[in-house]
């Protein structure tokens, strides 16, 4: 059978459903459910052929997008208040847009700010067990992970060797 386009397929389900033959009899002849069946034809019915055209998949929307001005008035109330974060930003947002404009939640406004690079990421620490001495004594253990020490039970006993 040669390769056709989706819109003749549809056509032709389309044709096969105003010729009155059964909705489910053509969908398993098209290897379709019955629910995208009444979704084309419906579609057809409401829209005409254009309906049978494949659609945009691409969303409606997109997470952590704002309209242009709102985002512009996030990124100049962090550089007039630099030390505020996210959720203050917000809660200004809040006071001044008041049912204007939807305002955006605090994940939102920290990835504006992050995109528009005014967040300040923490620096990694060089994590690691250290030694404690005094002059010739071992005392214990610091680990900078754990942030815990560990003492020795007679640091005046023999002396300890990092490699052991």
């Amino acid at each position: 059978m040669p390769w056709t386009s989706v819109m003749e397929e549809r056509l032709r389900f389309v044709a096969r459903l105003l010729e009155g033959e059964g909705m489910s009899d053509v969908c398993r002849e098209f290897g379709i459910s019955r629910k995208t069946g009444y979704k084309i034809f419906n579609r057809y019915k409401d829209d005409g052929l254009e309906a049978l055209t494949d659609r945009s998949r691409r969303p409606v929307r997109y997470a952590n997008q704002l309209p242009e001005p709102v985002e512009a008035m996030i990124v100049r109330l962090r550089q007039e208040k630099p030390h505020w974060g996210a959720r203050k930003i917000r809660e200004l947002l809040v006071k001044r847009l008041a049912g204007d404009v939807r305002v955006p939640s605090k994940s939102t406004v920290h990835a504006v700010l992050d995109r528009h690079g005014l967040v300040a990421h923490a620096r990694k620490r060089h994590d690691g067990i250290w030694l404690v001495s005094f002059m010739h004594y071992d005392l214990g253990y610091i680990d900078l992970e754990q942030r815990t020490l560990q003492t020795i039970d007679n640091p005046f006993g023999t002396r300890l060797s990092p490699m052991s």
